[in-house]
């Protein structure tokens, strides 16, 4: 069973053979000490990580730096880590919450060649960084998304829900299927979940 997710659209299969940690179905290679969870505002990451059982702090990772794979806020997992993106013209990485992003969404795209990810393997001696980090992208439909921040703002607890655009929205859902997907090509292990509910998450096809 296939599915086309994100744009240009990419398929994406049923993750198989998954076990059942800490309520939570993930695939039988996933351990809870490589987990990193990242997403788009709103998308459930802190009530996932917080049935995980995991590091109540937010993380933050500049793709464009060199090792950034060597962070200490990538010491503790599973966690929740938002991603600082590459945009063409833009000399500064961007998360998608941040003012200059959702000011000029609607004309930024990623700069994928500045992205940097961790070298490959080469000796038995060297880390291999690409297996130390599970990344899951978790990505409900954007008319989800808008319906939990809605309700969310009601609470007045998260000052980026004062001013919702669905338009805003899906670009932001987009731009994480877009990295999932670079750090998929790149030989990253890459699992992406549509909601919060326990079930078992997606992959790319042929991954």
């Amino acid at each position: 069973m296939c599915q086309p997710f994100g744009s240009p659209p990419f398929e994406l299969e049923p993750a198989q053979d998954c076990q059942l940690l800490r309520g939570i179905h993930f695939p039988r290679e996933v351990k809870l000490g490589k987990l990193l969870v990242t997403g788009p505002p709103g998308s459930g990451k802190t009530t996932l990580i917080t049935k995980l059982h995991g590091w109540p702090e937010e993380g933050y990772i500049d793709l464009t730096l060199k090792d950034w794979w060597k962070a200490q806020s990538l010491a503790f997992r599973p966690r929740e880590i938002h991603l600082g993106l590459p945009f063409v013209g833009r000399k500064q990485a961007l998360a998608l919450f941040e003012p200059a992003w959702l000011e000029a969404s609607g004309t930024l795209r990623i700069d994928f060649e500045r992205i940097r990810f961790p070298p490959y393997k080469r000796s038995f001696w060297s880390v291999d960084w690409r297996a130390r980090y599970v990344f899951e992208f978790l990505l409900p439909p954007p008319e989800h998304i808008l319906a939990w921040r809605r309700e969310r703002a009601r609470l007045g607890t998260h000052p980026v829900d004062a001013h919702l655009d669905p338009d805003q929205i899906t670009r932001q859902v987009t731009t994480f299927a877009q990295t999932a997907r670079c750090f998929h090509d790149h030989g990253m292990q890459v699992y992406i979940r549509h909601d919060t509910d326990g079930s078992c998450p997606w992959r790319f096809v042929g991954g």
